[in-house]
């Protein structure tokens, strides 16, 4: 069993959807593991990871379109707002969403279906930059 490890930086520009799986596979690639497990991690509380279609953008604009009427800014039920209004929607969209996802590693490459794609989705209004831990575990 072998295991390699590495992390990705992404700056991203405010709310918004980065395809990182580009990223993702190259490490996969780097790690020399033919079958295995892929686990992608963000290290943020207010930006997730999400695997889904990546040849229609709409559906990334429609999720967000989504979660703002499900979460919000500035709802008047928070109360930690320390970094503006939307900081706590970011946190509330990170919890409903999630901060690790694992895809399988067959022939050297992460298994992704035809249509999927490896996005790190930030939630906050502004930019930052976001990094992500890259395991892969397998032989």
């Amino acid at each position: 069993m072998a295991v390699y490890q590495h992390t990705i930086e992404v700056a991203t520009d405010g709310r918004s959807t980065v395809d990182i799986s580009n990223q993702v596979q190259a490490i996969v690639s780097r790690s020399d593991i033919e079958s295995g497990i892929c686990q992608v991690f963000v290290q943020h509380t207010s930006a997730s990871l999400m695997l889904t279609e990546n040849a229609d953008p709409e559906v990334r604009r429609d999720l967000e379109v989504f979660m703002s009427r499900a979460v919000p800014d500035g709802d008047s039920i928070y109360r930690h707002t320390m970094e503006g209004p939307d900081d706590m929607s970011a946190h509330v969209r990170s919890v409903l969403t999630q901060s690790g996802l694992s895809v399988p590693v067959g022939d050297g490459r992460c298994l992704l279906g035809t249509w999927q794609g490896i996005y790190l989705w930030e939630h906050r209004t502004t930019g930052h930059n976001r990094c992500m831990v890259v395991t892969v575990i397998g032989e």
